[in-house]
C-alpha cells in the first residue's frame, strides 16, 4: 500500500470540491470576471454558456435555468403539458424527475425499468400506455451515465402519439448509436447540481431542444413569461440560470470529456478486478457510451456489504434507498405499470454506488477494489 493510502483517512463516494483544488485559478478567475462586471443574472456569461453547452454537444438550442427540476417542468410546459394530463417515468430515480411532473399539475405513472441497465423497460412502458392512458408524455431517465434505450421508446411513443421528454441530470456526454443523450427525443434537460458530471458550485439546469419555438418558450417562461421587460406574455416563473454558475460552468466544460474518459477508465478497472467476485457489476447495452455519473453494483446483503466498507474507509452511496413510488409523499397515490413495478423494487434493496470521480488516483482504485475483493 502506497504512503498516499495509509494517509488518507478515508475515500468518499463522491468529492465534488476536487475540481476546485486542481483548477482552483481558472475558477476563481472566472468569478472575479462576474463580480467586476457587476451584470449577475442573465448576462454574458449565460448567454455564452447556453451557446457553448450546445455547441459541444451539437444540440439545436439551449436554455439556462436555476435548476434541473425546473428544467423537466418548464420542458414539459414546452409540449403542452399542465394540469391533469399523465406523465409516464420511473420509480426507480432522484425524486426530482417526479416532484416536476407535480409541479406543472400533471400526474405521474410509473413504469418498470430493465434488471442490467435500470432504465425504463421498453416492454413495460406498452404495457403501461395500453392499461393506464390516456398519457400525454414519458420521460426517460438516463440513469447512472447510461442511456436509455431511446430508439425504442421513440417508436412507442410516436405508435401512441406521446411526447418523449430525456432527463440527462446524470448523462452529460453519454451517446446511443453516436448521438449524444439530450438529442433524440422532443426535448431535453439537464441538472448541473455539483455532483454531476458537468456540475457547477450551486445548482443550475439547461433545456435543450432542436425545436427554435420550443426553446424560446422555454427561455421566456424561465423569466415570468416576459416578452418584453416587466410585461408577461404568458404565466412563467422565476427560475434562472445566475451568471456565476454560468461562469465556473463555463471552465468545466471543456474538462467534461477528460473526465468522462477518466471514470471510464476507473470503470473498466472496476469491472476487471471485481468480476468473479459475485457483485452484479454494470451493464452496458451495445452501441452505448455509458459515462458512469455512478459506479453502481448489486450485493444480496448489501447493507451488511455496506457498513463493511465503511469500516475500511471506503465510502459508498445508495443511488437511491426507497423507489418513489414507496415514499411516503407518493405511496398509494399515482397509478403504476399493470404488471407491478417487481424489478424497480427488487434492486432497491441491493444497489451500491462505489467511488466515482475524475480525481480517483489509481493507487485509491487499487485499493477500493482490493478493499472490496476482501469482503466479498
Amino acid at each position: 500500500m502506497s504512503e498516499a493510502i495509509r494517509s488518507l483517512p478515508n475515500i468518499p463516494q463522491m468529492r465534488p470540491g476536487a475540481f476546485f483544488e486542481e483548477h482552483r485559478q481558472e475558477v476563481m478567475h472566472a468569478v472575479a470576471r462576474v463580480l467586476e462586471s457587476g451584470w449577475y443574472i442573465l448576462g454574458g456569461e449565460v448567454d455564452a454558456f447556453e451557446k457553448e453547452f450546445a455547441q459541444h454537444f451539437n444540440f439545436g438550442r439551449a436554455v439556462g435555468v436555476a435548476n434541473g427540476t425546473d428544467a423537466i417542468a418548464l420542458a414539459l410546459r414546452s409540449i403542452g403539458v399542465g394540469s391533469g394530463d399523465r406523465v409516464a417515468t420511473v420509480s426507480h430515480t432522484a425524486v426530482a424527475t417526479v416532484a416536476a411532473i407535480e409541479m406543472v399539475g400533471a400526474v405521474p405513472v410509473f413504469v418498470d425499468i430493465t434488471s442490467d441497465t435500470y432504465t425504463i423497460d421498453p416492454a413495460a412502458l406498452v404495457r403501461t400506455l395500453e392499461a393506464r392512458g390516456p398519457i400525454k408524455a414519458v420521460i426517460a431517465v438516463h440513469l447512472y451515465g447510461h442511456p436509455a434505450d431511446i430508439p425504442a421508446i421513440l417508436q412507442i411513443a410516436n405508435r401512441f402519439g406521446v411526447r418523449v421528454v430525456e432527463d440527462c441530470a446524470q448523462s452529460h456526454g453519454a451517446k446511443l448509436d453516436g448521438l449524444f443523450t439530450g438529442s433524440m427525443g422532443d426535448v431535453a434537460t439537464f441538472s448541473f447540481y455539483p455532483t454531476k458530471n458537468l456540475g457547477a458550485f450551486g445548482d443550475g439546469g439547461m433545456v435543450v431542444a432542436g425545436d427554435a419555438e420550443r426553446v424560446e418558450q422555454v427561455r421566456r417562461l424561465r423569466q415570468y413569461g416576459w416578452g418584453s421587460r416587466y410585461v408577461s406574455d404568458v404565466a412563467g416563473v422565476n427560475s434562472r440560470l445566475d451568471e456565476l454558475q454560468a461562469a465556473i460552468l463555463r471552465v468545466r466544460l471543456p474538462y467534461l470529456d477528460a473526465g468522462n474518459q477518466r471514470r471510464a477508465a476507473i470503470a473498466g478497472a472496476y469491472d476487471k478486478a471485481l468480476a468473479g467476485t459475485g457483485l452484479v457489476l454494470p451493464s452496458k447495452r451495445a452501441g452505448a457510451t455509458h459515462v458512469y455519473h455512478q459506479y453502481v453494483v448489486r450485493h444480496p446483503e448489501r447493507d451488511r456489504f455496506q457498513a463493511r466498507l465503511k469500516s475500511k474507509g471506503i465510502g459508498t452511496n445508495i443511488h437511491y434507498p426507497v423507489p418513489v413510488h414507496r415514499q411516503p409523499a407518493y405511496a398509494g397515490r399515482c397509478d403504476i405499470d399493470p404488471s407491478g413495478l417487481n424489478i424497480t423494487d427488487a434492486v432497491a434493496t441491493q444497489i451500491l454506488s462505489l467511488p466515482m470521480y475524475p480525481e480517483l488516483s489509481d493507487d485509491m482504485v487499487t485499493h477500493i477494489v482490493d478493499t472490496v475483493r476482501s469482503l466479498v
